[in-house]
């Protein structure tokens, strides 16, 4: 069971390959927020709809500083057909080692319709310009999520 990282831990670096295969890394975003969120699969109703809010919200995101990077296991063919099917901007990284899923405490146990499961557990880290985790989510609904998140951040 992976531990859930709190306001204020280093935020664990990572280097994944992207939806086309490119090494994309956490340090390529110093200086700048990102906003990294996990997702169990591409490809899924809610995680579709989530995207999709992110890809929407992008440009005042970004205009206000922030980058987002989503993370999930699925391989990076897969991704590149999600990204594509959907018309998808952030940035979509592969981790099916689940390694970056368990350094960010996003992959254990949880409740799937009323069962205790293993797998991806549906989070979002907001990283600050230092790497320093500013806010640590999990189990958050993938509808309104980025609504809440662009409230909570009085943007």
């Amino acid at each position: 069971m992976s531990e859930r990282l709190q306001p204020g831990d280093t935020a664990p670096a990572f280097t994944l390959p992207d939806a086309d295969g490119r090494e994309v890394s956490l340090a390529d975003h110093a200086g700048r927020k990102v906003i990294v969120y996990f997702y169990p699969a591409a490809l899924t109703p809610g995680c579709t709809k989530q995207a999709c809010d992110f890809t929407d919200n992008l440009a005042f995101l970004a205009g206000h500083g922030y980058d987002v990077i989503g993370i999930s296991p699925d391989k990076p063919e897969k991704l590149a057909k999600f990204r594509d099917q959907e018309h998808l901007k952030v940035t979509l990284l592969a981790d099916p080692a689940k390694e970056t899923l368990e350094a960010y405490g996003a992959f254990g146990e949880k409740k799937l319709y009323g069962k205790t499961v293993v797998g991806v557990i549906r989070s979002t880290v907001i990283v600050d310009e230092q790497g320093k985790v500013e806010r640590a989510l999990y189990n958050v609904k993938a509808t309104g999520h980025v609504a809440k998140i662009i409230k909570d951040l009085g943007l």
